[in-house]
């Protein structure tokens, strides 16, 4: 009677281990968003993504530390833009050793494509 139970024990053992061996893969997670090809698109998301919103407000939406960008693009031209980027200023911290030369170049193209009128009062 021990015997045949060990030997149920074994048969179900073995069979639970086959049955783990050969259960399906689990499904491939999808991914989570399309790869755009516009640079200005992937520009926004590397700007939403690094945390930019924090300190920039862009139409009304993120933070007041650093100033409104939703203009800079009628303001700063691509180099000069860049530059902030990567050097910072006196309040900005510099971003060269934290964004990738693509992710630059996207937001660089997505700040330049900013061009709603300037909110600063004329003098």
């Amino acid at each position: 009677m021990i015997l045949r139970r060990l030997a149920l024990l074994a048969i179900l053992s073995a069979v639970s281990s086959f049955a783990q061996d050969s259960a399906p893969p689990a499904p491939a997670p999808s991914p989570a968003e399309p790869v755009s090809t516009d640079p200005r698109i992937r520009g926004a998301q590397a700007f939403a993504s690094s945390g930019c919103p924090q300190c920039h407000t862009i139409r009304g939406n993120g933070g007041v530390k650093g100033p409104d960008l939703s203009g800079v693009g009628r303001r700063l031209n691509d180099e000069q833009i860049r530059a902030q980027i990567q050097n910072g200023s006196k309040q900005m911290p510099a971003f060269s050793d934290v964004l990738q030369a693509s992710e630059t170049d996207d937001l660089v193209a997505y700040l330049h494509s900013l061009r709603d009128k300037s909110k600063h009062p004329k003098k």
